[in-house]
This record gives C-alpha cells, sequence and structure tokens, in this order.
C-alpha cells in the first residue's frame, strides 16, 4: 500500500515485548495466535523476545504449556507445524506480578537489564489499571526513551475518563510512543479501502455528493452478551461498538486525501471528519437515532434469552444492544448526503460491510419499471469473508430479454482471488506495525477524544429525553423503527450481498 507495506528487516522489528494480561481472553485468543503466525512468516527475528505478566501463580514451562494450548486451539491445524511452534515458545518467559505494587516490578526490570531492543509493552487488561502499570514501570526503571506501549479499548466510559486515562499514559509515555488499538483498521479489507480510494482515479474522482446519494455501514453481531453483563450494561452498543469501530470506518470513507501515508496526515483528516459530524439535537433524536434491546428468539436454530433474561441480569436495565443512526458529514465533500450506521447483537447473521450507493444517472432511457436497480453500488465487506463488489448493471442474456437490465458484481472476493495467500488476522498486522515503530493504523488521543464528544452529547439526549430502547427479537435486524428511519427517505437497508 506505501513505504509502510515493505518487508521490514531484522533491525527494525526486533523487540522485547512485555504482555500484561498474558492469561486473559484477548492474549490467548488472539494476541499468541498471531505473534505464532508472525514467527512463523519469519517475521519475528531471532533476538526477539517474549514475556507474558499475570497474577496467576505459574513457572514458564507452564505458561508456555497453556499457550501451546491456545495455539492447538486457534491455529489452524494445516497452519501448525512443530518447528515454529517450538521456536516461538522458545521466547516466551513468564513473570508473575501483582501490577498495582510497584514491589514487583523489579523482575520486569531485570528481564530487560542489558538489552539492546526496544520495549513494547502491551496492555492487555482493564483501562482502570493502565496509570497503575505505567507508572510502576517508570519507578522502577524498567522503561527508557524507546518503550513504546499498547492499550486496547475501550479507552473510558465518556470524554472525561478517556481525558483522565490519557492524561496518566501521557504522563508516562509522549503520543509517538502511545499505540491505541481498533483492529477493524488492521483488517485486510480496511487497508484496501485506502488504496482502493486513493489509487484509482476511478472512485478517486466520484467519492463526493455529486456521485455518492449515501452511505451504509453495518456491524451486525450474532452473539449476545457472551456473559459480559457487568461490562456491558455500564456501556451499551452505542460505546462498545459505535464509538470506535464505526465511527472509524466512517472516518476512512468520508476523509480527504491525506498530503501522504505518515501516520499524523492520515489521522489529521479522520479528525476533520469527526469535527464535522452533525450532533442529534431537538426532534433529530427521535427522528434520525434509534436504539434498541433485544428480547428472546431464536439464533442459529436455537432459542435464546432476551437480554433481561441474561445470567445476572438487571430486569430494569435501559441499555441498548442495537443503534441505528441517519448522520450528515457537514462539510463540502459530504453536504447532503446521509450516511446510515447499524450495530447490534442477536442479528441474524455475523457481518460488517459498508455499502457506498451511487447516485443513478439523471437521464434513464431503459424499461421505466426497473428504473429503481439503475443504481451503481460498491460493496466493501469485512467479515465473515473479506471482499470488495461493485454491482454494476448489463443486459439480459437471451434472444426473447431484449434491454432487461440485470444487476451483477464485480466482485473481489480475497480468499479465491488469493488462494495461495493467507488473509493475515487484524492483529498480526497490528502487532506487526508496533514493531516497526509505524502509528498510521492506530488511533490519535485526539481522535478518542472528538468521537466520545459526540457519543456524550447523543447520550445525554437520551437521558435527558428518557428514550428508552425499543424491543426486537433476538435473530431480528433490530427494531421496525430502524427500518422506518431509512424507508421514509425511500430507502433501504442492503442486506444481499
Amino acid at each position: 500500500m506505501s513505504q509502510h507495506s515493505a518487508m521490514p528487516s531484522v533491525t527494525d522489528t526486533e523487540i522485547d515485548l512485555a504482555l500484561f494480561g498474558a492469561l486473559g481472553d484477548l492474549a490467548l485468543r488472539k494476541l499468541f495466535p498471531a505473534l505464532y503466525h508472525l514467527d512463523r512468516e519469519g517475521l519475528l527475528p531471532e533476538g526477539t523476545r517474549l514475556v507474558g505478566l499475570a497474577r496467576q501463580d505459574l513457572d514458564g514451562e507452564a505458561f508456555r504449556q497453556q499457550v501451546a494450548g491456545a495455539l492447538q486451539q486457534r491455529v489452524k491445524s494445516d497452519e501448525q507445524d512443530k518447528t515454529s511452534l517450538k521456536r516461538f515458545l522458545a521466547r516466551l518467559d513468564y513473570l508473575k506480578l501483582d501490577f498495582s505494587s510497584v514491589e514487583g516490578y523489579e523482575a520486569v526490570r531485570a528481564w530487560r537489564e542489558g538489552s539492546p531492543r526496544p520495549m513494547v509493552v502491551y496492555l492487555s487488561v482493564p483501562a482502570r489499571i493502565y496509570g497503575d502499570i505505567c507508572r510502576n514501570l517508570q519507578a522502577s526503571g524498567s522503561l527508557d526513551d524507546s518503550t513504546r506501549v499498547v492499550v486496547e479499548k475501550p479507552i473510558g466510559y465518556d470524554l472525561a475518563s478517556s481525558q483522565e486515562i490519557n492524561d496518566v499514559i501521557g504522563e508516562v509515555f509522549p503520543e509517538s510512543r502511545i499505540y491505541r488499538i481498533d483492529h477493524y483498521l488492521g483488517k485486510e479489507t480496511v487497508q484496501n479501502l485506502i488504496a482502493l480510494r486513493f489509487a484509482n482515479p476511478l472512485f478517486g474522482t466520484q467519492w463526493n455528493q455529486n456521485h455518492i446519494s449515501h452511505v451504509e455501514i453495518t456491524v451486525a453481531e450474532q452473539v449476545g452478551i457472551e456473559g459480559r453483563w457487568g461490562y456491558f450494561d455500564q456501556a451499551g452498543q452505542l460505546r462498545d461498538m459505535v464509538q470506535n469501530h464505526l465511527l472509524q470506518l466512517l472516518c476512512l470513507i468520508a476523509m480527504d486525501p491525506p498530503s501522504n501515508l505518515d501516520a499524523d496526515a492520515i489521522r489529521d483528516e479522520k479528525v476533520k471528519v469527526l469535527k464535522a459530524l452533525k450532533p442529534f439535537v431537538g426532534e433529530a433524536l427521535g427522528r434520525d437515532v434509534v436504539r434498541g434491546q433485544y428480547t428472546a428468539g431464536t439464533s442459529q436454530g436455537a432459542a435464546v434469552p432476551g437480554y433481561l433474561e441474561e445470567e445476572g441480569a438487571n430486569t430494569d436495565s435501559h441499555t441498548e444492544t442495537f443503534v441505528a443512526m441517519k448522520t450528515e458529514v457537514a462539510n463540502w465533500r459530504w453536504a447532503g448526503v446521509p450516511f446510515y450506521l447499524r450495530t447490534g447483537k442477536r442479528m441474524p447473521e455475523k457481518l460488517s460491510q459498508i455499502v457506498i450507493h451511487f447516485r443513478q444517472q439523471p437521464h434513464y432511457i431503459f424499461d421505466p419499471d426497473q428504473r429503481s436497480l439503475a443504481a451503481n453500488k460498491l460493496i466493501i465487506r469485512l467479515q465473515p469473508e473479506e471482499g470488495i463488489a461493485l454491482q454494476v448493471l448489463t443486459k439480459d442474456s437471451g434472444l426473447d430479454k431484449g434491454m432487461r437490465l440485470r444487476p451483477g458484481p464485480l466482485h473481489l472476493d480475497f480468499n479465491n482471488a488469493f488462494p495461495k495467500s493467507r488473509i493475515p488476522d487484524a492483529y498480526e498486522r497490528l502487532l506487526l506495525e508496533v514493531m516497526k515503530g509505524q502509528q498510521y493504523l492506530f488511533v490519535r488521543r485526539d481522535e478518542v477524544e472528538h468521537a466520545w464528544r459526540w457519543c456524550d452529547q447523543l447520550i445525554a439526549g437520551w437521558e435527558a429525553r428518557d428514550m428508552p430502547p425499543r424491543r426486537y427479537p433476538a435473530g431480528s435486524w433490530g427494531p421496525v423503527a430502524s427500518i422506518a428511519m431509512i424507508t421514509q427517505d425511500g430507502r433501504s437497508w442492503y442486506e444481499d450481498y
């Protein structure tokens, strides 16, 4: 895609990685498999070392066995080989550590003693202890001017808590060495969205209000809350998904061309989009936003409970598990173009996709009954299968068809187009960019804060107007009102890929 995609040299990527929360779900499910794949692909230089830090009382061998078990479960069998596994496990050390007590951090300093490599501190822990870890690492003398820190979302619960967390991290690390992860930014298709927009004049010249009628972004989850009641009921779908994933996708679609592919050039353009997002005020709160909460229904052929019937549920909860909205980017490029965003739990399928709807031709000469077909669509799918399709119209074949039109896709399916290439997981790309010291796939502090400002005003509006979520059955596409919201504009959600 750019100079960033060049194969790294050993000296670019050789690090010491300290993974806090090494026995947690994220580490075992995503991070260690990603690191194993990097090692298998020859992208972890020989000197790279990894230390897992957690509260459990284990020795190094027991830790390596836990990681090996996770890899056996998470890595496809045809991608497991004994040589790569042995080499990877040999890199691993383990330190038992009470994260809140500075005394134990002497062990981290000792592990780093004499190492010429930069250290990457990965905080796969709740955000409330980011500050303790950063300050204790500094107090123990474990850090130097090359140390980088990686933090997971959610960064805060609102703007104020986000600023508090970022202030504490910023006391220890400068912004140039803070890597805030949104794993959607590491997906292959998101990278291709940048290439598609800025490398192809076909799209670059059409990417504005003169040629695009509206944009859809859908991130649908089939699962419920998966035992995360305590966290999710405090957060809700807006904070959990819209504030980060959906707004990041919106920014990549709507941003102006950056001057280059440097991290700050891209992030400057994303911030401009966030600043230009119209707030929801007055009647727009009821007209252009729908929040929902799933009730009992059917998912994948099985009966599932409603949100208020989940284990440990607060039966009086008004937390939303679904949000749909129509918003607008108030600038010259996008004036008058609605962006329809939708995300929810207990949807009919797991689906993340962006649909760009192009305007119809001003003069139409074909069958009037088919006029509704006469617009191109660009469909960018992030999951479950990554790919890009451009829906075009051609003449239906057959002597008896006349000039009947037929819609069909010009289709790039990454799995089929590159059958010998394994599509890397988002965390593989993100970890590699951290190792290289590149920040262009990571979220800058002002991005986080502008996103929170926009979400906070929406949440405040809900609370001021006492707007409880609408009910929708599990296994459906959300409340009927979310369909009415888009159909009142003469449009519909695009379900069929």
